[in-house]
């Protein structure tokens, strides 16, 4: 019998099934897809999950994979400038983007050099082994069934492990909805990687250069009577229309590179419970997050730690099912306030966004009087992202 089955190979997955075999825990990891190529995943490192990183011991990783330095945030109302904020904005790292399918190749090919890790690709998980009223194990769809210590569900907001044992995910009222585009960047983005954000009347996008080469991704903020057809819409010019001068001229220059968009249903909430007898979730199995300020990934690797350090000592103990079933709720405990945090501030973050959306007078105030009111809305901003990229507890790995 294996000690740790972890369901799912995304970032939590992943880190999780490193740290335990690196310290003699035998894991089996599995994940549903036959390769990392999603759809769309979170690139954005904060400070906070850049240090997990290095807790971890493996930051090393990203000098082999490509990653972009953030150099700036920009905030353009009406096609004025209000405030622009250069990285690190205080930290001793500037936010990075890195490409999340090969920073998970590389965190895989370093488990595989350790005995007792196996990984299981493209079989998802079908169903769960139960014995006593606890989670035993995993049943594949294949039929292979994995009898463990622990069941991990690191398997995403849509995650099977939660809904197969029972835990509720208490959802934040409305989804958040975005369509995402990537198109052609020419080297003066990649030079100075700005991350802007552009209102103008009631619609608003973000744009900045990715970690792949020559890409620039784009967001587009998609509104409750949102009523463009996606597939037909003429992009370029909606874009340019609400854009500044130079950017405009940039779209319209480059409309044949703007790829069909793919629209993301985010869904953001919070368990109240992350374990029962025999599994525990973490990451956005547990608590997805909104995009807020990309925050998922970075608090998903500081999840990680906390779990290592309270599940290590006890499996090298080989001790009683009764006592991991306690760390879980421990590895909760210390995590939840973090967690609860995260998502308010990430709440009054949107619903500052939501105001400058709907309330026509607020932006024509804005607009007007954006010399005044410069310096004030910029020193709050600041000080409203500290928490969301340092982190607000201090996470240390101790095993």
């Amino acid at each position: 019998m294996v000690q740790i089955v972890i369901v799912g190979a995304g970032p939590t997955g992943v880190t999780l099934a490193l740290l335990l075999v690196k310290r003699g825990i035998t894991v089996t990891l599995i994940e549903a897809t036959k390769d990392f190529h999603r759809v769309f995943r979170g690139e954005g490192l904060m400070p906070s999950g850049l240090e997990a990183l290095e807790e971890m011991g493996v930051s090393a990783l990203l000098k082999d994979i490509p990653h972009r330095q953030l150099d700036a945030w920009e905030f353009i109302i009406g096609n004025k400038q209000l405030f622009q904020v250069d990285e690190p904005m205080g930290a001793t790292q500037p936010c990075t983007l890195v490409s999340q399918p090969l920073l998970l190749k590389a965190l895989i090919s370093s488990a595989q050099t350790n005995d007792g890790f196996e990984f299981i690709q493209g079989l998802p998980v079908k169903d769960l082994l139960w014995s006593n009223q606890r989670v035993a194990g995993v049943t594949l769809s294949d039929g292979r069934e994995f009898a463990a210590d622990l069941v991990i569900g690191a398997d995403g907001r849509n995650s099977l492990v939660r809904q197969r044992v029972g835990l509720e995910l208490v959802r934040q009222p409305k989804n958040i909805d975005i369509l995402w585009f990537k198109l052609a960047a020419s080297p003066e983005f990649a030079e100075n990687n700005v991350f802007r954000t552009i209102l103008n009347g009631d619609r608003a996008f973000t744009i900045f250069h990715g970690a792949e080469s020559g890409k620039l991704h784009l967001a587009w903020i998609m509104s409750a009577t949102e009523n463009t057809d996606s597939k037909q819409a003429n992009w370029a010019e909606i874009f340019a229309s609400l854009s500044p001068s130079w950017l405009a001229e940039y779209f319209r220059n480059h409309a044949d590179t703007i790829e069909s968009p793919i629209r993301l249903s985010v869904v953001v909430g919070y368990c109240p419970q992350w374990h029962a007898p025999g599994v525990l979730l973490l990451g956005d199995a547990a608590h997805p997050m909104s995009p807020v300020r990309v925050q998922g990934i970075n608090l998903a690797f500081r999840d990680v730690i906390v779990a290592a350090n309270h599940l290590v000592p006890l499996l090298h103990k080989k001790t009683g099912h009764q006592d991991i079933d306690i760390a879980l709720s421990r590895i909760q405990a210390e995590r939840e306030p973090e967690i609860i945090r995260a998502q308010q501030l990430q709440l009054e973050e949107a619903k500052q966004g939501e105001l400058l959306r709907k309330n026509a007078l607020v932006r024509s105030l804005l607009i007007q009087l954006a010399p005044l009111l410069r310096k004030p809305i910029k020193k709050s901003w600041l000080k409203r992202q500290y928490k969301m990229r340092q982190g607000i507890t201090q996470v240390h790995l101790t095993v």
